[in-house]
């Protein structure tokens, strides 16, 4: 009789060593290369599941989807909902908030850059890491107690009404937090105070990234510090300020939900509510699911347009493009 266990393995000894003969063929920057792609199967299955595959979802935009139904059984109704987007009296006034909230965000864009520059220029370093921590721990903090603390300083009966009305000067009925007229000023006044040191990490990574070589030859030339940051920080930093500023105009309709969405009142509502809160709003407190995911539809529209459009200015002003 033949043995065709023994067959059976010597099969599998020819294929294994046919592919460790091929495997060893490849030079180390394949096998690099391949290793780093199995590494990234994972992190490519985790976007494909949380970023497109939720894209099946659009097909309820042309559905009168209610919650809780099946796919199968919400109504087709075509265009409908996309007829309403134009016939939305409310949408002109939320696109202007979340414009302006984008705007004044994008003209505070440059403080990050200048807070890395001045805490590089800290010498002591247990210093520049005790000034670094406390500017970067807002971040960590929750919008929720951020609502708490600013509303026990700057409510009607808030520390800051008080010390104002102590010196005499004119104070806001119902405080800074519920004043209609400055409350783009103040969220962007939070919003900077709570993400200035985490922006600004990125920057002091791209100046420690400058080679020290030019500032010992600029010394040399008898460059002072200011003269220093002008002609050899600010250049080098310029190329990743240009990227994420860039990014952030692609980004233009989408500002965030937490923070509108802790600070909205009835007092504050006409210039706080931004696309994202109004898109939970018409969801979950209107029921008009189907028209919600319309407007998110649109805001993804606008987003890849915008990313083509600084995308192409990137590739014509800096010679390369972000993408």
């Amino acid at each position: 009789m033949v043995d065709l266990s023994a067959c059976q393995g010597g099969q599998m000894g020819v294929h294994v060593k046919k592919r460790s003969v091929v495997w060893g063929k490849m030079d180390g920057h394949k096998r690099r290369g391949i290793r780093y792609l199995f590494m990234a199967i994972p992190f490519m299955v985790f976007i494909f599941a949380f970023s497109y595959a939720p894209l099946l979802g659009w097909y309820y935009a042309f559905a009168d989807y209610k919650v809780g139904q099946f796919y199968t059984d919400a109504k087709f109704v075509g265009m409908k909902n996309f007829i309403r987007l134009f016939q939305d009296d409310q949408i002109i006034r939320v696109l202007r908030n979340t414009l302006a909230m984008s705007l004044l965000n994008l003209a505070a864009s440059p403080l990050p850059v200048a807070f890395a520059i001045m805490l590089n220029e800290i010498r002591g370093k247990r210093t520049q890491k005790v000034v670094q921590t406390v500017a970067t721990l807002p971040n960590f903090i929750s919008w929720i107690v951020v609502f708490g603390v600013a509303f026990t300083v700057f409510s009607a009966h808030g520390l800051f009404n008080q010390i104002l009305g102590m010196l005499h000067l004119p104070t806001s009925p119902g405080g800074l937090i519920a004043d209609g007229e400055h409350v783009w000023g103040f969220q962007l006044a939070l919003s900077i105070w709570k993400n200035l040191g985490w922006d600004s990490i990125i920057y002091l990574a791209a100046i420690t990234g400058i080679d020290a070589e030019l500032y010992d030859a600029a010394k040399v030339d008898g460059a002072n510090k200011l003269q220093l940051i002008r002609h050899i920080t600010i250049p080098g930093i310029m190329p990743t300020f240009l990227v994420l500023l860039l990014l952030s105009i692609s980004n233009l309709l989408s500002n965030g939900f937490e923070q509108y969405y802790v600070f909205w009142s009835s007092m504050v509502s006409d210039r706080i509510e931004v696309l994202d809160y109004y898109v939970y709003k018409i969801a979950f407190r209107a029921g008009l699911y189907s028209y919600s995911i319309v407007i998110g539809m649109l805001k993804s529209v606008v987003s890849i347009f915008m990313l083509g459009l600084v995308n192409w200015i990137s590739k014509k002003v800096r010679g390369y493009s972000l993408i």
